[in-house]
Parts: C-alpha cells; sequence; structure tokens
C-alpha cells in the first residue's frame, strides 16, 4: 500500500459498511446511477427502498453479512456509528488493496483519529455529511431532504465526491474541513436535547429547549474555536433557527437510536466537546449535564 491515488482514475467499485440511514440513502443512489455497489451490514435483507424527495428507488443490491465474502473495491465508505469502528474495521483487509480509498461518513470531529494506521492518510477522505434520512427497518430507509457532502480538496476528497456526480446529493470540496466539521458537530450537539426530553424538531420552538440548545453550542463554538475552527459567535441563534426551520415531526439520529433501543452517539456528539474542552482547560457544563442524563437515561435508572 504506497497511498498514491491518481487523479482521473474512474472509480465504480463501491462497498458501504453500515446500510443504516446515511449507508442505505447513499447506497441507493450510487447503485441507480450505475455503480457496482455491495453491503456490509449485521442483518442480510434483499432489497433497499428508499424513500427520497422525488419519489423512491427500489433496488437489490449485494448484502454480505460475513467479511470473508467480501470483495476488493475501490472506494469503501464507512457509514457505520462512530462507536462501531472496530465492527468496520473488520472488513477492510477483505475490501481494501493498493489503491482503495477509504471515504469516513460518520458524526463527530476525529473521523482521521478513528481509522489511523488502517491505510494511508492520502487514501483516507473523511466526509462531513449532511442528508437528514431515517432507518425505519433493515433495508427501509426514509430521506427527507437531497442533503450535502462536504470532503476536503485533495485527491481522494474528489474521487468520493465524483461518486454523486449524477446524483441530487451535492457535494462540495473544502480547504477548511476542520471547520465544516465543528459546525456540523454543532448541529449535533444541540440534539441531545431531543433525545433527552424524547420531542422532535418542533421542540426547539419551546423557549427552555431553545435555551439548552444555545447553551450546548456556545460550548461548542468555545471548544471549536480551541481546536482551529472558525466558527461565528451567532452559531447557537443560528443551530436553533435551523431546528425550528426543519419538518416538526423530523427527529435526528441520536434521538432516533434512543427510540430504538439501540447505543447513542453520544460521546462523538457531545462528550468530545466535554474531553477536549478539558483538553484545553475550558468548562463545558452544559455538555456535561446533557451526557450525564442521557447516559443515565439509556442505562433506565429514570424513566
Amino acid at each position: 500500500m504506497d497511498g498514491t491515488v491518481r487523479e482521473g482514475d474512474f472509480l465504480s467499485r463501491v462497498a458501504i459498511i453500515g446500510p443504516g440511514a446515511i449507508g442505505g440513502t447513499v447506497a441507493a443512489w450510487l447503485a441507480s446511477v450505475g455503480h457496482e455497489v455491495q453491503l456490509c451490514a449485521r442483518t442480510p435483507f434483499e432489497r433497499l427502498h428508499l424513500t427520497h424527495p422525488g419519489g423512491v428507488i427500489d433496488t437489490a443490491i449485494p448484502v454480505r453479512t460475513d467479511p470473508a465474502d467480501a470483495s476488493p473495491v475501490d472506494i469503501v465508505i464507512a457509514a457505520t456509528k462512530a462507536y462501531d469502528c472496530d465492527a468496520a474495521k473488520r472488513w477492510l483487509p477483505r475490501l481494501l488493496d493498493g489503491r482503495t480509498i477509504l471515504a469516513v461518513f460518520q458524526n463527530g470531529v476525529e473521523h482521521r483519529n478513528r481509522f489511523a494506521g488502517v491505510i494511508s492518510n492520502a487514501r483516507l477522505a473523511p466526509a462531513v455529511v449532511d442528508i437528514p434520512a431515517e432507518r425505519e427497518a433493515p433495508g427501509v430507509v426514509v430521506q427527507r431532504r437531497n442533503g450535502t457532502i462536504t470532503l476536503a480538496d485533495d485527491r481522494s476528497g474528489r474521487a468520493v465526491a465524483g461518486l454523486f456526480d449524477d446524483t441530487p446529493i451535492e457535494t462540495a470540496l473544502t480547504g477548511d474541513l476542520l471547520t465544516v466539521a465543528w459546525r456540523k458537530l454543532a448541529l449535533n450537539c444541540a440534539g441531545i436535547v431531543n433525545a433527552v426530553v424524547m420531542k422532535p424538531a418542533a421542540i426547539a420552538h419551546d423557549p427552555d429547549a431553545a435555551r439548552a440548545m444555545r447553551l450546548l453550542v456556545a460550548e461548542c463554538v468555545v471548544v471549536g474555536r480551541a481546536e482551529g475552527a472558525d466558527l461565528p459567535l451567532t452559531l447557537p441563534d443560528d443551530i436553533v433557527n435551523h431546528y425550528r426551520n426543519a419538518a416538526p415531526d423530523s427527529i435526528n439520529s441520536l434521538h432516533a437510536d434512543r427510540l430504538s433501543g439501540r447505543p447513542m452517539e453520544i460521546d462523538a456528539r457531545n462528550g468530545v466537546i466535554v474531553r477536549l474542552g478539558c483538553a484545553h482547560n475550558i468548562a463545558t457544563p452544559a455538555n456535561e449535564l446533557a451526557v450525564a442524563l442521557l447516559n443515565t437515561a439509556a442505562q433506565g435508572r429514570f424513566l
């Protein structure tokens, strides 16, 4: 593995690890425009059914449940939850060859750290994904908006972005992915309010809920700036307005995971603010409290 990525390569064989809301959405669109897609999953299903703003994609895509059945591809998209990286890594020895690119479609700001040492840095493509979607059952996904995928403006980022040229999902390339990732984290960290109170996006219209969201995001801004991100002081209000303008019944992935009894990305979305805040000697009491409350709720200590 020499880490060389040649521009102009035609990349069409794609493996997606984790066909949840994001992985399922991406898989359906890539298959619909002719890419050769294989899914790496725990639970098998016969067809992938995506309801999207323009209609429906219903397609049969090979689903592998054993890494031994996988084969090398041009691009691997790791779309598992952030806490599930070890499971994702089990697939990589079979999926990677000397030219494969690994794209990381996950929440948080630690994309590269999670896969450090697995593949050369030149062939690692962190992505900031903003595609509102919900997984209703294995192989059944509802996509609420076309959404965007932002990648670093380098050879691997451009290769991954090129996959989506013929889809309605907008891709963007940036020289400052750090800032983009922290802006997305600001949006995600506010969503813990929804997961704690078990209410959809409309809860942002409640003054107390909105105040809690602003406090969470304000801490994110301070820590993100310490990490080098260019974040405006208006971001707390911007995030609240974003939730207020969303579909009133929409739910974020943290909320959806709690509803379904699945593990939650609490650390990737809020715990990371606390951890990095500590590293910079920055107090983050709102995020600490929210993490404590949701962890307690997840363990059933108060319900």
